[in-house]
């Protein structure tokens, strides 16, 4: 008899095996990113995320972390890598494929910011309110920006716009790139790591990025002269990221890893991404001076110069969405108001 209750209890048991380990099931995702391994973006930003995911899923959501395209392919591949299951959690910027996600471009014209965190904000609720679709192949964990754009160049400062007079400089997307045409600059497009390549080989004679990302690509090394626009007023510009997953592989997850996911998704997490992002712009800033660089901060006045020549860039945009079909002066007004909204800083 007791044989018998023994082997029962052990079918019990055996049964109720894989409906215990579906319960406690374990994921692994492999996350993917340009951005490499000691940049800021990655220790500051990247691990730290992972990290808290991990710790809120009691261990249960394992990550494989590959910066520097580890895994493969270009940093133009990225978001098609997530949208097909290539790998499971891609962070990227929309404009490596230039027009493809139209309607976040309104944060990327010039002059729009100077405030990381809120504009973030911005961005989030403006995803949800006016194009949510505009990332339908994937599921989007966090949209944040980066903080004020400036020139970065080898041969000459920048004070004023005829400076930038045929000069070869970087841009990272297409709008951005048209800014630097409207200020008289010969725009280049490319993703960040081609820079310290092509401003050693002289392909570009200077770039625009903030000055978090400097160290990484040591353009503190390969420039000698950096622009700031007053910190009073409105950054030259700012790019847009995405943080996205693939579809199938959120949408298979338990109900509870899902909720833990969706816990370190939205709008905080894109604030927060933003706020550590130009926090680290210290750090960059820090690098160029100890080399002895110089760095310039124009004048109000000055920078009048090139938010004028700029201007009809937002024009232009409202025409190309009002082709497309959205609502281009709508849009705009919409990203400005969220700004507002949630505070330039």
């Amino acid at each position: 008899m007791k044989r018998r209750t023994f082997v029962q209890g052990a079918a019990a048991a055996t049964l109720g095996t894989p409906l215990a380990a579906l319960a406690q099931q374990t994921v692994t995702l492999k996350f993917h990113t340009f951005m490499a391994p000691m940049s800021n973006v990655w220790l500051t930003m990247h691990k730290p995320w992972m990290e808290k995911v991990e710790k809120d899923s009691g261990g249960r959501i394992k990550f494989e972390g590959y910066p520097a395209m580890q895994l493969g392919g270009t940093p133009v591949q990225l978001y098609d890598q997530a949208r097909d299951g290539v790998v499971d959690i891609v962070w990227t910027l929309p404009g490596n494929t230039a027009g493809r996600f139209p309607r976040i471009e309104a944060f990327e014209l010039p002059f729009m910011m100077n405030n990381a965190e809120a504009t973030s904000k911005a961005y989030w609720e403006y995803f949800q309110t006016q194009c949510p679709d505009e990332f339908k192949e994937t599921q989007v964990l966090a949209l944040h920006v980066h903080g004020p754009g400036m020139f970065h160049t080898a041969g000459k400062l920048v004070k004023a716009p005829a400076d930038l007079r045929g000069m070869k400089v970087r841009g990272p997307t297409r709008q951005v790139t048209k800014l630097l045409g409207s200020l008289g600059a010969t725009p280049v497009g490319m993703p960040l790591p081609q820079i310290p390549d092509a401003l050693s080989k002289g392909t570009v004679e200077g770039a625009v990025i903030p000055w978090e990302v400097v160290p990484s690509v040591k353009v503190h090394e390969l420039t000698k002269f950096h622009t700031e626009f007053p910190a009073t007023g409105p950054a030259l510009y700012t790019t847009t990221f995405v943080m996205a997953m693939n579809k199938a592989k959120y949408d298979g997850l338990p109900a509870d890893l899902k909720r833990v996911i969706d816990a370190n998704s939205g709008s905080t997490a894109s604030a927060w991404l933003g706020k550590t992002q130009q926090g680290n712009d210290p750090i960059g800033r820090k690098a160029a001076a100890d080399r002895g660089n110089t760095i310039y901060t124009l004048t109000t006045a000055e920078a009048q110069e090139f938010i004028k020549l700029s201007a009809a860039i937002d024009d232009e945009w409202v025409a190309d969405m009002d082709k497309r079909g959205f609502k281009g002066a709508q849009l705009l007004s919409t990203a400005k108001s969220l700004i507002a909204k949630h505070g330039r800083g």
